[in-house]
């Protein structure tokens, strides 16, 4: 079984195993005692953030421990919007960030405060220049990650800091998918990141917090970790991810090179392989080994089951699925294609011969869930006047596209195609078509029942 999943979770790297078994006889005790076991458990404790410190590029008295990414989100934006409540209430996010982000964005307008969404364009990048004219005299955070999670789009991080650091307002940098090829550039205010993204153990995150930034702890507190991380702290696990990190930072540069290598190598032919397919993300900024795909006329969630049985772990980045009817909210907000959605993410060691291999069975499969998604249309498809109307009413993408595709030959140059669909993922997946297949997108309508996507055939 190849895994190609390690933006969800990379397997656990050797060296974080070796240190997790060791400190389970060294770490156990607690480390705020002062008696001999104390003191070893406090010294593995200053040792793993010692070595984390170094690996982000702060002091260690700046970094915490806690038990997650998603929490030392949580605890970092709670944290900087409390230290700063006398300047206002207003934060910043761009509209890819991770959904720990969005979620406490989500909690801070439910509160009475404010949040502006920094769009992106088609590549998943965000403008500095559109970044700066979102802050305001109340802005009190701006969040933004180093890398998206979903398209690999590496982020101008360094000059959106700049842009904050002329106005005073903090950046929290969501470094979670970045950390482990390298430290974050920029005057970054905050930093937070997860263990498990980089072959560390699940259960462990990192929030840094630059002296000078104001930040009051929210909810209960205790003496552990600066009053920021309450509860005893899970040493084992930290010793193997600030082990990890280091291990995995010393063969960073040469693990990127090869696998951005493989990740072209995907990009390149996968469009040559698999007709209508469209390569999402910045083709040049962005993380080594991710590469994300879409495939139109493809149910993302069947594709994946296809992949599985072929022996590939491999995620999407599309919600389009049998649990929820909304697309992916980044896949959204860059305004790409939806629909047969795969994120292909190497760990580090991926062997050339399963990418091959991968590159070879991505065909079929891709064919296969074609052939069961391609139902007839005759009954779906009336005239009214001059309009060719095709009803999808209760069906799922990618089927409304699908039915798009085959009528809009029917129609003559310059004729329309009304497209009735109460899919949310068609809002997104209908004019990526359009553009992929070069027809106009006139726009949406509201329909007695669901909304009605027109399309004007141009060639």
């Amino acid at each position: 079984m190849a895994y190609f999943d390690a933006a969800s979770s990379a397997p656990l790297h050797p060296v974080a195993r070796q240190a997790l078994l060791a400190s389970f006889d060294e770490g156990w005790a607690d480390p705020a005692r002062l008696y001999r076991e104390g003191r070893r458990a406090r010294v593995l404790l200053d040792a793993a953030r010692e070595a984390a410190a170094e690996a982000v590029g702060c002091r260690p008295d700046e970094l915490t421990f806690t038990s997650s990414g998603t929490r030392a989100v949580h605890t970092g934006i709670a944290g900087a919007l409390a230290g700063r409540r006398r300047i206002g209430r207003h934060l910043i996010v761009s509209a890819v960030e991770h959904s720990s982000v969005l979620h406490s964005a989500e909690l801070l307008e439910a509160a009475g405060g404010s949040v502006t969404q920094v769009a992106v364009d088609r590549t998943g990048l965000v403008d500095p220049v559109v970044y700066g004219d979102a802050l305001r005299e109340d802005t009190a955070l701006a969040c933004l990650q180093s890398a998206n999670h979903e398209v690999g789009t590496e982020q101008p991080v360094a000059a959106v800091a700049e842009v904050c650091r002329e106005t005073g307002v903090p950046l929290l940098v969501d470094a979670a998918q970045s950390l482990g090829w390298g430290p974050v550039d920029g005057g970054w205010s905050l930093l937070t990141a997860s263990a498990h993204k980089w072959g560390g153990p699940s259960g462990v995150g990192l929030l840094v917090v630059r002296k000078g930034v104001r930040f009051a702890a929210q909810g209960p507190v205790d003496e552990r970790e600066s009053g920021r991380a309450p509860g005893f702290e899970n040493i084992p696990a930290i010793v193997a991810a600030a082990a990890s990190l280091r291990a995995v930072r010393a063969e960073a540069a040469e693990e990127a090179v090869r696998l951005r290598e493989l990740t072209d190598r995907i990009r390149a032919r996968v469009p040559r392989l698999v007709p209508d397919v469209e390569v999402v993300g910045d083709p040049v900024r962005r993380l080594p080994g991710l590469v994300t795909f879409s495939c139109l006329y493809v149910d993302g969630e069947a594709l994946l089951h296809e992949l599985d049985r072929e022996g590939f772990s491999v995620s999407s980045g599309s919600s389009c699925t049998s649990s929820t009817l909304t697309p992916s909210h980044v896949l959204r907000a860059m305004g790409v294609l939806s629909e047969g959605n795969v994120r292909v993410s190497l760990p580090l060691g991926a062997a050339e011969e399963e990418v091959e291999r991968f590159l070879a069975v991505l065909p079929r499969a891709v064919t296969a869930v074609r052939e069961k998604l391609g139902a007839p249309v005759s009954e779906t498809v009336v005239r009214e006047a001059d309009v060719l109307v095709v009803d999808s009413l209760g069906k799922r993408c990618p089927i409304p596209v699908i039915e798009l595709a085959k009528v809009i030959g029917d129609v003559p140059v310059g004729g329309l195609v009304r497209v009735l669909s109460d899919d949310e993922a068609a809002r997104l997946d209908i004019p990526a078509w359009c553009e992929m297949r070069g027809q106009e997108y006139v726009g949406a309508e509201t329909a007695e029942k669901g909304t009605a996507y027109v399309v004007r055939r141009v060639s």
